[in-house]
């Protein structure tokens, strides 16, 4: 029903069925790698005595299943890489170092020899797609601190004129408390939308990884008995890597040749992805023994730098000496 001016309601924005054309589709999804997991781990866990809580800038892409993008279009964010930014939080205020943000991220895309994604872009290049927090669910607000809604409205400048997504991880670390993860989208609130006023709308979130990398997963989430650590040297790792790889290759022989002799129906889908897997690997008389020396050689001369390098820094100790 229509509102008088005297009205006393408020406006929501309803995130997915927004209706302006101009602005980009907001996110429904959102998939995160382990090497970005890795990372706010790993800055969780250096931070100082005082820190409550972390935060960082989530780096990925968007993808749009359409190809003429809509406010209403479903869009998956795919979160690859994350950073540590330096911010001091307290019951007062919230500072966010925003220059070591733009720092690093420039620092980041030098070192993989990319360039800065222009604010329109939504390719396949590394831009900025959000920010991520630690935090507890146990408090009863979902991971989400009390100037969220001001951090996310900094990084919404940052994504413009995407929206951007906030990742709170649970780390896990408190006794009798889970690991979790969630993924919010913001929307402003009120008759007059400002920074500090939005809702947190949750959108599902997924860990992806690629097959190559379910080795190191499950290295490091296997169970160690008694607490042991695992082993250093490489070799036991290799030995059960080689082991699983013989394994899957017989499992793939053994269908083939069930196929062959007519036991098993074909599948045209499986076998393309078989000879995409496989069909780029050396099949020439020698090539496998040819890539082995080549290792050899690469490992030989990265450890005979390696000890230049050591024997001219003693040299240097005794002359300075």
């Amino acid at each position: 029903m229509p509102l008088g001016p005297s009205s006393s309601a408020i406006f929501i924005q309803n995130t997915p069925q927004a209706q302006n054309a101009v602005n980009p589709p907001r996110p429904t999804s959102l998939t995160i790698h382990p090497t970005a997991l890795l990372s706010i781990l790993d800055h969780f866990l250096r931070r100082t005595d005082t820190q409550h809580r972390v935060i960082g800038t989530l780096l990925g892409t968007r993808t749009t299943p359409t190809s003429t993008p809509s406010p209403a279009s479903p869009s998956v964010v795919n979160v690859t890489h994350a950073f540590a930014v330096l911010h001091s939080e307290t019951e007062e205020q919230v500072a966010v170092d925003m220059d070591y943000h733009r720092a690093m991220y420039e620092m980041f895309l030098k070192g993989r020899g990319e360039t800065a994604a222009g604010a329109g872009s939504a390719g396949q290049g590394l831009s900025i797609v959000g920010w991520y927090a630690t935090g507890s669910s146990e408090d009863g607000q979902g991971g989400l601190g009390t100037y969220s809604a001001l951090i996310q409205n900094f990084y919404e400048q940052e994504t413009a004129p995407f929206p951007a997504v906030h990742v709170a991880l649970d780390t896990g670390t408190e006794e009798g408390i889970g690991a979790g993860l969630r993924a919010y989208v913001s929307s402003p609130v009120g008759i007059y939308p400002k920074a500090e006023n939005c809702v947190f709308v949750p959108i599902p979130c997924e860990l992806k990884f690629h097959e190559s990398e379910r080795a190191g997963l499950d290295l490091l989430s296997s169970p160690t008995p008694n607490n042991t650590p695992l082993a250093t040297s490489p070799l036991p790792a290799l030995h059960t890597a080689l082991l699983n790889t013989s394994t899957a290759l017989n499992r793939v022989l053994s269908h083939v040749q069930s196929i062959l002799r007519g036991e098993v129906p074909p599948d045209p889908a499986l076998g393309k992805y078989l000879w995409k897997a496989l069909g780029t690997a050396p099949d020439e008389e020698g090539a496998w023994a040819t890539a082995m020396q080549d290792g050899l050689m690469v490992g030989y001369l990265a450890n005979l730098v390696r000890g230049q390098a050591e024997v001219a820094g003693r040299l240097a100790l005794a002359g300075g000496a």
